[in-house]
């Protein structure tokens, strides 16, 4: 019986990406990963809307295999007012994709923000960009920008003395660009501001890690019949970073969180995104153990490389290079997917700034060349993986 190679997917954020169709196609990839950006949280995707993307990725030969995100409401991650509202709206969504058959949605349960980085365009050694978390300038945003009450007891005293003394050089232009980066968001959504998140805040601190947990399983209970009823497979997101920052808890950054929620609504459309870069960047995380224990909750898988440093900041490294062992990640999914009928899809996530994208407006993140090299590299390595196998 011949192997199974996984499917090379990529990010697409439709039609207004700098990155074309047709470059994803020279770059390998057979499967787009994208969402309908344009309509706002919490509202209805209309089939009408699905169906015109979806027209235009098989135009460009082309499938549409993964939905990512379809995002969830503020009011459903607090469980607050009009939540029965965005429940039924979100369910009326996976319905609709059903209908139009896409069956696989990723989604995040991280309050406010999404991914969250410090700096979007880190120098590399040889003269590529990649994107920064740093330890020393989240506590700048945290103790004097936004000015959190209590923030400082969140920081250990190494980190908040740097923190004093980096400040200190900062002028007005540097405290907003620091804001814009933590604050970002999905591309072409508003970031929030000060206020809301100072709100949001205090808001999440009554709810709590077990609260947020609490409101997971409801959202999860809420979506299962639909579900169930037309084989839709939900893939949660790890925290990225995973762990608490800005005093909002995180309740999927390791082995203990995947664990809960996969047993909490024990069902098997109940999975997991996989993703190395955000799972390797919390230092406790062993990624192939922690994927051999929920191997078959695994449903979509984001592949990419990190590098920390002492104080637990870290840059986006090389696709093979870095802290993961990608390698023995690789191996593992390469075993996983001979398991399924229907081949799981991975994206190369993320990807340095680099060769002629250095000059362009691009998405942070998700330049082209970029993600061509990390594809590239990662499609050898399975075929590497894959091959030894057959030779035994």
């Amino acid at each position: 019986m011949a192997e199974q190679y996984l499917q090379q997917a990529w990010r697409w954020y439709g039609p207004s990406d700098p990155v074309s169709l047709q470059d994803v196609k020279q770059a390998g990839a057979t499967a787009i990963v994208t969402a309908l950006h344009h309509i706002p949280h919490g509202k209805i995707w209309p089939t009408a809307d699905i169906l015109e993307r979806k027209a235009i990725i098989e135009e460009a030969g082309l499938v549409w295999s993964v939905v990512e995100s379809v995002t969830i409401h503020e009011a459903i991650k607090t469980k607050s007012a009009g939540v029965e509202h965005y429940l039924e709206n979100y369910k009326q969504t996976l319905q609709n994709l059903a209908d139009c058959g896409i069956k696989t949605v990723c989604y995040n349960f991280m309050p406010v923000l999404d991914w969250t980085r410090t700096q979007l365009d880190m120098l590399m050694a040889d003269g590529s960009k990649a994107l920064y978390f740093d330890w020393i300038d989240l506590a700048i945003f945290d103790i004097y920008i936004l000015e959190r009450p209590g923030a400082a007891a969140s920081y250990p005293e190494n980190i908040k003395s740097l923190a004093a003394a980096r400040f200190e050089t900062f002028n007005d232009e540097k405290k907003a660009h620091l804001q814009h980066n933590v604050l970002m968001g999905i591309p072409g959504e508003k970031d929030p501001s000060l206020q809301e998140l100072r709100d949001s805040i205090e808001i999440y601190a009554q709810i709590g890690f077990d609260g947020l947990r609490e409101n997971l399983k409801h959202f999860l209970s809420s979506i299962a019949d639909v579900c169930e009823r037309n084989g839709i497979k939900m893939t949660i997101h790890p925290d990225d970073p995973p762990y608490p920052i800005l005093g909002l808890p995180r309740i999927a950054s390791n082995i203990e969180d995947f664990q809960y929620i996969i047993r909490c609504v024990d069902k098997p459309f109940n999975g997991v995104c996989f993703c190395t870069g955000s799972l390797g960047a919390g230092p406790a995380n062993d990624l192939p153990a922690i994927l051999k224990k929920v191997a078959h909750r695994v449903y979509f898988a984001h592949l990419r490389n990190v590098k920390r440093d002492e104080l637990g900041s870290f840059y986006e490294a090389d696709h093979l290079d870095g802290d993961v062992d990608m390698y023995a990640v690789m191996q593992g999914l390469v075993e996983e997917n001979q398991q399924r009928e229907i081949a799981i899809p991975f994206r190369p996530d993320h990807g340095h700034q680099m060769l002629d994208d250095l000059h362009k407006k691009t998405n942070p993140g998700y330049s082209a060349i970029g993600r061509l090299r990390g594809l590239a590299e990662l499609r050898g390595l399975e075929l590497g993986i894959i091959k030894s196998r057959d030779r035994g």
